[in-house]
């Protein structure tokens, strides 16, 4: 047995170990596994994707995408995993939602099938399309919004979707299903759906359900499906994907919420530390450090702010373990990137870059205009020494991650794109609204 062969057997053997204990080796092996990467922090520090492209440089690969979906792609090797809604059957009489504040929805007019697709990252063929289920949705959500927001996870071994009320499900790489659970119906604010991706960490997986009912966070054997705990929580909907952070030889799992952003025991569930002053319509998610995390919201009022892990017990708001905390051009959609000590983030979802020291929230310079890029609903992604943030009408602006970001480059393409990018070996993989790019420069 050559080396080769030889290291990729060793990879096998211990992927799940590897898993569990250190999230930067599935990196080394060429992953983007779950949305925001495999740091959970927006950032590769492999990936060496382009700086230049249009519709017809760097395009390694486009093609068109079945149904409608906001989901951002993961990658695992050869396969993209994406998650779709595919409106079937007949129309029938539009369906407005009723819930309290509604505004700017889109009205139910068919029945879906919800499928998760495999797509080859060589060539753009989908490898396999199962439809896991079907039903009239009860919402339909923000105009901008889709029925499949929800990013999937892989441990390369099986995958994870999650479509909020039409159901969790564990597929196989082969694409067949394993398990699956059924949660119920969310009521969300303003009727305006569904988005927080699972969050992986070993053999549990991880479900943030808050909404204008009962909330809770459920944890799930990602083997069987099994619940290993549920805890309610004393929240309202929130749109943000949940993270895990390991310190002092404890996972914890923090959610930010409108009451609280709240660190979990992943083992068990009890509430390790909890800290307030966010704002209502919590749709970014936070980042973390070695030391800290940090979490943003921008609504009704503005806040960014810093919670220390050394010493963090019980309710640390009004505490030194809160670092550091600002209050202005906070964000609302795109979550922050933390990059090679830097924190990033977009004002609510508008084009006016803030970037700070992530240890001292200190800002040496900025904010920073970024000119040729409008509404941001994607979060912001790094690598390569290079900044990537892309707007919701197909142009993604490169900057250099210097003490001044400089502009590289604006690139177009033409389509429209809400989900974020995946950041694998030289590619940057783009969902949009009709298509999926595979961005690489040509050899």
């Amino acid at each position: 047995m050559n080396g080769r062969p030889r290291l990729l057997l060793l990879l096998a053997l211990w992927l799940p170990y590897s898993l569990s204990n250190s999230p930067i080796f599935a990196e080394e092996i060429d992953s983007w596994y779950q949305w925001r990467g495999p740091l959970a922090t927006g950032a590769s520090n492999t990936a060496k994707p382009p700086i230049e492209w249009d519709e017809k440089t760097n395009i390694q690969w486009k093609v068109p995408l079945p149904g409608h979906g906001n989901s951002s792609p993961v990658v695992w090797g050869k396969q993209i995993f994406l998650t779709t809604a595919i409106a079937i059957g007949q129309p029938f009489e539009p369906r407005l939602d009723n819930r309290p504040g509604s505004h700017d929805n889109s009205p139910v007019t068919h029945k879906f099938q919800f499928d998760v697709l495999s797509v080859d990252r060589d060539t753009g063929r989908i490898r396999w399309q199962t439809k896991v289920h079907t039903a009239i949705p009860h919402e339909g959500g923000h105009y901008t919004g889709s029925l499949a927001s929800a990013s999937a996870t892989t441990d390369g071994e099986r995958v994870y979707a999650f479509f909020g009320s039409n159901g969790l499900f564990c597929l196989d790489m082969d694409g067949k299903v394993l398990w699956s659970k059924q949660l119920g119906k969310m009521h969300t604010r303003h009727g305006h759906g569904e988005g927080a991706s699972p969050a992986l960490s070993g053999d549990s997986l991880v479900v943030n359900w808050d909404h204008e009912e009962n909330s809770f966070v459920v944890v799930f054997d990602t083997r069987t499906g099994k619940e290993k705990w549920r805890v309610p929580r004393d929240e309202v909907t929130s749109w943000a994907t949940p993270i895990v952070v390991q310190h002092e030889g404890r996972k914890l799992v923090v959610i930010s919420g409108t009451r609280r952003i709240t660190a979990y025991d992943l083992e068990d569930g009890r509430i390790i530390w909890e800290c307030g002053g966010m704002s209502r319509n919590i749709v970014s998610s936070p980042v973390a450090t070695e030391d800290l995390v940090i979490a943003g919201s921008s609504y009704e009022t503005q806040s960014i702010l810093a919670i220390r892990l050394d010493g963090a017990r019980g309710d640390v708001s009004n505490s030194k373990q809160v670092v550091w905390r600002r209050y202005q051009r906070t964000p609302y959609v795109p979550s922050p990137l933390l990059y090679r000590g830097a924190l990033y983030y977009l004002r609510h979802y508008q084009s006016i870059l803030t970037k700070l020291d992530a240890k001292t929230g200190e800002e040496p310079l900025g904010p920073f205009r970024l000119d040729g890029i409008r509404n941001i609903y994607a979060s912001p992604v790094a690598a390569d020494g290079r900044v990537y943030i892309t707007d919701r009408f197909g142009a993604t602006i490169v900057l250099r991650h210097s003490e001044t970001p400089e502009v590289l480059a604006t690139n177009i393409l033409n389509d429209r794109f809400n989900a974020s990018a995946a950041l694998v070996g030289n590619q940057l993989i783009l969902r949009g609204e009709r298509f999926l790019y595979c961005i690489a420069e040509a050899e």
